[in-house]
């Protein structure tokens, strides 16, 4: 792969939250989840953790995780919760955010599409956090918390590539040596 395929990558990767009902393939599960397992992490702490959901009806339990914005997880063939521990690295948050972008890359590497659920800081309802809510709903070890779900499959939208034109280059500052 050459700089331009990368930029070009970038520039059409978008949150899909519209999938067809096709599921992936085994060989692209493996090669989402080897992106994951690729991910570096402070001091090669590795604290995070990834649980794959494809059963439907379980998608659609995991969909109400919280009350807006987690619809796309009901619709997709496949969801990836990414998970860390923060007593294995005090940067867990940012080891599994890390993990969790370079698996949207790699989807869209291969023609799929994923929308990133934001569960970190979320509520199921007022009493539970969302990922209280997940961790019981699907298991998960007690000492991981949840960062985010990820929903991939199939596109069943088209988006256009990004307009580098539009980019907000006002948020950036260079600073040169005098």
């Amino acid at each position: 792969m050459n700089n331009n395929d990368f930029h070009q990558l970038l520039l059409t990767r978008h949150s899909i939250r519209r999938y067809t009902s096709e599921p992936l393939t085994p060989e692209q599960v493996k090669t989402i989840l080897e992106a994951a397992l690729l991910a570096p992490t402070s001091k090669n702490a590795r604290s995070w953790h990834f649980t794959v959901v494809d059963h439907p009806d379980l998608l659609a339990q995991l969909a109400q995780c919280k009350p807006l914005y987690a619809h796309s997880i009901g619709k997709a063939p496949l969801a990836i919760v990414v998970s860390a521990n923060p007593e294995l690295s005090d940067v867990w948050v940012e080891d599994a955010s890390v993990a969790a972008t370079l698996i949207h890359l790699q989807v869209e590497a291969l023609g799929l599409g994923s929308c990133w659920i934001q569960v970190r800081n979320r509520m199921h309802d007022d009493d539970t956090t969302a990922s209280e809510w997940v961790k019981e709903l699907l298991g998960i070890d007690g000492a991981q918390q949840v960062v985010c779900i990820l929903s991939i499959g199939h596109k069943d939208e088209q988006r256009r590539p990004v307009d580098p034109e539009k980019l907000k280059w006002d948020h950036v500052t260079i600073k040169t040596a005098d």
